[in-house]
């Protein structure tokens, strides 16, 4: 144990854990969040919703598969910090390029490991996600009431709009594959590689935007569609993207969103939004299906959520006709999933284009897919 360099993690409330320096030296500060997958960590790491956040894996056993530039999901790790209880000594998969802890030190990532990881997400539990630090290196030499305060000083996610740190600076295009069925314009507000990809097997050209274009932007594509994807942040900061969202869909305009972009969905049609204590992260979130009956097994990654009845069909109070709540989670009863049943645009809270699983909701792509095709007929058949 005398080579292992020392670090600690400091929680808001003065709580400290002292373990061992994992990835790069130094000092990180970010919203101390817990993920529950046992796999997909390196998706996990380089989805920009997790920007400005320390994520802390409950599985015990990180890194056995090394990394590799197929799974990378964006163009960089986005997370704030990294909690390991126990990371892997040796990579041992034969897609493998590297190791985990290769990635992080290139990243800069600050990390820790060695500490108790079910105790951290137990108190996180019970106290809810606050913000956190993690000091090693010369960092680790700063007094406790100096790295404290300096957690207590970092900015808090309530009220935070990311989404010009992690969009594409300049628009770009993915090509169809296959039959071309029509073109989607895609906000990206933290967009990962397999929803553009799922998008683009579908038939879709795939537009891919900077989070700052308007309304006016995206009707002058001539697209067939609007897309938002996932992202990071509150979205009662993301007015800009609610507003281009309801002329959007007052021109007519096919929506999906995910995640992020269920959560503006909910704003635009006039519902409120809140933080969850600790929100919802990992790979086995039970969402029921309201139509169905069904049970899907989600990914999700979110720490904010949509207001509105589970039951019932509700006139939008932004005025945008009616809307029912078509999905909610099994373990808190929070809105997964809306549908518009005036416009065609629905949403979902979680991921269906998870890359590492699982793949009970791929489906909503066909769906959306589908409801540009029978678009495209109501307007073949008017003319």
């Amino acid at each position: 144990m005398a080579d292992f360099e020392p670090a600690v993690l400091v929680l808001e409330d003065g709580t400290r854990y002292a373990g061992r320096a994992y990835g790069a030296r130094g000092r990180t500060l970010g919203e101390a969040v817990f993920a529950t997958g046992m796999t997909g960590y390196q998706e996990t790491l380089t989805d920009p919703s997790y920007a400005g956040q320390i994520v802390l894996m409950t599985a015990p056993h990180i890194g056995n598969t090394g990394t590799n530039d197929v799974d990378m999901e964006s163009r960089r790790i986005w997370v704030a910090g990294f909690i390991v209880r126990e990371p892997s000594r040796v990579v041992s998969n034969f897609r493998a390029t590297r190791s985990l802890d290769d990635d992080l030190v290139d990243g800069g990532i600050v990390g820790i490991s060695g500490i108790d990881t079910r105790a951290v997400t137990r108190h996180i539990r019970s106290a809810g996600a606050m913000r956190a630090g993690i000091f090693s290196g010369e960092e680790f030499a700063l007094s406790d009431a100096e790295q404290l305060e300096a957690v207590r000083a970092a900015a808090d996610m309530s009220g935070r709009n990311l989404s010009a740190e992690v969009s594409t600076p300049e628009p770009y295009t993915v090509q169809a594959e296959g039959e071309r069925i029509g073109s989607v314009a895609v906000l990206d507000l933290g967009v990962k590689k397999s929803t553009l990809d799922y998008l683009a097997a579908r038939g879709f050209d795939v537009h891919v935007l900077p989070h700052s274009v308007t309304a006016s932007d995206v009707l002058a594509l001539g697209v067939d569609a609007l897309f938002y994807s996932n992202g990071p942040g509150d979205p009662a900061a993301s007015e800009a993207h609610v507003e281009l969202l309801r002329e959007s869909l007052r021109a007519g305009l096919p929506y999906f969103g995910i995640c992020f972009g269920n959560q503006l969905l909910g704003r635009a049609l006039g519902f409120s939004t809140y933080k969850l204590p600790f929100g919802h992260r990992g790979i086995n979130q039970p969402v029921l299906d309201k139509a169905t009956g069904r049970v899907e097994i989600t990914s999700q990654n979110h720490g904010f959520a949509v207001d509105a009845p589970l039951e019932g069909i509700i006139d939008s109070p932004a005025g945008l006709g009616r809307v029912k709540v078509s999905h909610f989670s099994l373990n808190d009863n929070v809105v997964e999933g809306l549908n518009c049943l005036d416009l065609k645009a629905f949403s979902v809270q979680y991921h269906p284009e998870a890359a590492a699983g699982p793949h009970d909701a791929n489906y909503l792509f066909d769906r959306f897919r589908d409801m540009v095709i029978e678009l495209h007929s109501e307007k073949e058949g008017a003319e």
